[in-house]
C-alpha cells in the first residue's frame, strides 16, 4: 500500500502564489508517475502536472509557464509550485501516485486552494 499526504493549501489573492507538497510513503516502485490533480466545484478532476521517477514533465495548458512541478526520489516528495494564481485555479488539489509499470492509482486526500481577494 502507499500513503500520499499532501500540505500547502489555503487561501491566496490573485496573481500570489502557493507551493504544494505531497509526501509519499509505503511500497513505492521504482518506475512510477507522481503528479497533482484538481477539482473545482461543479467540475470533473482534471490533471494539472505530472513527473515520472526519471524527470519527464506534463502540463495541463492552463498552467504551463505558471506551475512548476518537482520531485524528490529518495524523500520521495513531490511539489507543485504554483505562480501568477488565478481564481479559475480554485479547487481542491489532490496528489496522485501511478506505481509501477501497470500504473496502480493511489490518491492523497486532496488540499483545498483558493485564489479569491
Amino acid at each position: 500500500q502507499v500513503q500520499l499526504v499532501e500540505s500547502g493549501g489555503g487561501l491566496v489573492q490573485p496573481g500570489g502564489s502557493l507551493r504544494l507538497s505531497c509526501a509519499a510513503s509505503g511500497s513505492i516502485l521504482s518506475i512510477n508517475v507522481m503528479g497533482w490533480y484538481r477539482q473545482a466545484p461543479g467540475k470533473e478532476r482534471e490533471l494539472v502536472a505530472a513527473i515520472t521517477s526519471g524527470g519527464l514533465t506534463n502540463y495541463a495548458d492552463s498552467v504551463k509557464a505558471r506551475f512548476s512541478i518537482s520531485r524528490d526520489n529518495v524523500k520521495n516528495w513531490v511539489h507543485l509550485q504554483m505562480n501568477s494564481l488565478k481564481p479559475e485555479d480554485t479547487a481542491v488539489y489532490y496528489c496522485n501516485l501511478a506505481n509501477g509499470p501497470f500504473a496502480v492509482n493511489f490518491w492523497g486526500k486532496g488540499t483545498l486552494v483558493t485564489v479569491s481577494s
